[in-house]
């Protein structure tokens, strides 16, 4: 059994994989709720599989591009589960999801976007395979406009930019099981993709006071 989920978007999104196909699905309506929805919805897809966790063998996370909180929050429970459970996990590049589905979809030659706030995208080029040609990167949609098709939050968010919009617009668990399945996919360790600095930053140290 292969548990799946990504935190890079506002949104949460989980899945179990079987070893043949997805049986179980999970993705949160409430946006920015990381830390609350997470384990509920591990809980729902392992309830609705009807199995326990002990019974996993493998954890797949999406690595990011995205926010510094949403990121954290996966990646620390993708490696606590698989640390406690003796198993191994897996990451993918969040893009590289969106390229998937948008691939089996018919795309080619295509881009995906995704919302990087700050009136910014995260960006990928893709090929007619799903091979990921340049980045991610994070660009002003402006800088990158293209007539390409485009997939992810990002063209319908830059439609200026971006105006042949296709194909889903979040990542989901669901094809990052099926790409870590079928060996669709890059893998890479679960640690979070930053391509800046988190808003957040440690206070430097105090001035002295003459």
């Amino acid at each position: 059994m292969l548990l799946a989920f990504d935190t890079a978007t506002p949104h949460v999104t989980v899945a179990l994989h079987d070893g043949t196909s997805v049986v179980a699905t999970f993705d949160s309506e409430e946006s920015m709720k990381h830390g609350e929805m997470l384990a509920p919805g591990i809980e729902h897809v392992l309830g609705a599989a009807g199995v326990s966790a002990s019974s996993l063998t493998a954890i797949a996370v999406g690595v990011g591009p995205g926010p510094f909180t949403g990121l954290r929050v996966g990646l620390v429970t993708a490696r606590t589960l698989a640390l406690a459970l003796s198993i191994p996990v897996h990451g993918v590049c969040s893009l590289d999801i969106l390229a998937a589905e948008a691939l089996d979809a018919g795309l080619y030659d295509f881009l995906v976007a995704t919302d990087a706030r700050r009136k910014e995208v995260y960006l990928a080029s893709y090929d007619e395979t799903g091979g990921r040609l340049e980045g991610p990167t994070v660009v002003r949609p402006a800088d990158a406009a293209t007539g390409l098709p485009v997939v992810g939050e990002g063209a319908v968010l830059y439609p200026d930019a971006f105006p042949q919009a296709a194909g889903p617009t979040m990542p989901s668990a669901g094809w990052l099981a099926r790409v870590i399945a079928d060996e669709r996919a890059e893998l890479h360790d679960p640690e979070p993709l930053y391509l800046r600095r988190p808003d957040a930053a440690t206070p430097g140290a105090p001035k002295r006071v003459s």
